[in-house]
């Protein structure tokens, strides 16, 4: 028996190997990661790490001890080069490795910049690995200039880090509107105002044309002929599903590794989990990049590859850290053609939260420094209930009161 295979050691494979323990197996259980450390949170990279205030430790999702109690066998700083789906062999540091089955949780990459256009100087940072962060740390030099190509969350979190730290910050978003793509433009005036009062200047609209400089960045030159002088770059322009193993072994691609409701891909022996995994939902095809995506759908990978077979039904939710904003959202709000504002007096910090409607029926919601509001909806979203928005936006209406009021 060769046992199973797991090539990707974020959030969803370590998931994904500690549930097969959890559930059962007792075989040969082997988890492949490219980069040197164990498997460790990638959230707080872009927030409490970056700013110092969490120690490395406390990134690291379980113990060594954990790993060697469950007998899972840690293949750390080597990237799997091979995958030969007809031999069931994956190759990784010049080893050949049988299995009975596998599971590809390789997640995604952040995509960069050009060449062409300065993407390669030194001084330009993406966010995603612990390499990366700890690459771009000492940039962060109080009065320093700092360009935030991309107005998503992770460059606005990087941008938050960095006016907390001192530093002087231009945000530039090539479309109409940070949050463009995740977000209603409500949450996007919102977070626009929060890094306004905190000194980021916010320029919309505005494409950058080229990065300045010879062997480092300099400098930026914006697509309306303005220029600035940068002392490092942070590219947070999106990632990209981490496919190309499964591409060159010739599995399904779509969107991602192409997995059915079970996540199964297109090989029978070969499953997939995580940012990296596009799966059918009630909407259709869909790709979530999050840690309770990766969690659940790891977990349940590890169900169904011993047998379970059992559906994949999706609960989004996700969050942002902000200075002293708590963003948190369930559900996904395409297909919105409402947005229901509702503010709290009461809460810690003064909540506001925005709920995303199609209709009456309820879709999403962002809750700012509103824990409550969240956690109805998020529960409401779930059971596939909808209160009126009307009820909503009606500041009297204790939200609470929801989850027990008839299912309309």
């Amino acid at each position: 028996m060769t046992g199973i295979v797991i090539i990707g050691a974020g959030q969803a494979g370590a998931s994904l190997a500690a549930k097969l323990r959890a559930t059962g197996f007792e075989g040969p259980l082997t988890l492949i990661g490219e980069e040197h450390q164990p498997p460790y949170q990638r959230p707080p990279l872009s927030k409490q790490y970056l700013l110092g205030e969490m120690e490395l430790e406390r990134l690291f999702l379980r113990s060594d001890a954990f790993y060697a109690e469950q007998k899972i066998t840690l293949r750390l700083g080597k990237p799997v080069t091979r995958l030969d789906p007809a031999a069931r062999t994956v190759t990784v540091g010049g080893e050949v490795l049988g299995y009975d089955k596998l599971a590809l949780t390789t997640g995604a990459v952040p995509r960069s910049l050009p060449a062409d256009i300065g993407g390669e100087l030194e001084g330009v940072h993406t966010v995603r690995t612990l390499d990366g962060i700890d690459a771009m740390a000492h940039e962060f030099r109080r009065g320093a200039r700092l360009l935030v190509v991309g107005g998503g969350y992770i460059g606005l979190e990087a941008a938050a880090v960095a006016a907390k730290l001192g530093l002087k910050v231009t945000l530039i978003e090539a479309a109409p509107r940070i949050l463009g793509r995740v977000a209603c433009a409500e949450t996007a005036d919102y977070f626009r105002d929060l890094h306004t009062r905190h000194g980021v200047e916010i320029r919309e609209g505005t494409g950058l044309k080229r990065l300045l400089g010879e062997a480092r960045v300099t400098g930026a030159e914006f697509t309306d002929g303005t220029r600035i002088e940068a002392d490092f770059v942070i590219v947070g322009v999106g990632i990209r599903p981490e496919t190309s193993l499964a591409e060159a072994a010739g599995l399904a691609v779509e969107n991602g590794i192409r997995c059915d409701a079970q996540g199964l891909t297109s090989d029978p022996h070969i499953w997939a989990a995580g940012d990296c995994a596009s799966f059918p939902g009630a909407t259709g095809r869909m790709r979530l990049e999050s840690v309770g995506n990766a969690i659940d759908m790891g977990e349940l990978v590890a169900a169904n590859m011993l047998g379970a077979d059992r559906a994949y039904d999706a609960k989004p939710w996700f969050w942002s850290d902000q200075y002293d904003v708590k963003l948190q959202i369930a559900g996904l709000g395409t297909g919105a053609d409402r947005i229901v504002g509702r503010h709290d007096a009461n809460a810690e910090g003064g909540g506001t939260s925005h709920w995303y409607y199609a209709g009456d029926r309820l879709l999403a919601i962002d809750a700012m420094n509103d824990p409550r509001a969240y956690m109805v909806a998020k529960r409401l979203i779930e059971a596939g209930r909808s209160p009126a928005p009307g009820i909503v936006a009606d500041p009297a209406t204790d939200l609470k009161a929801l989850l027990k009021a008839p299912a309309q």
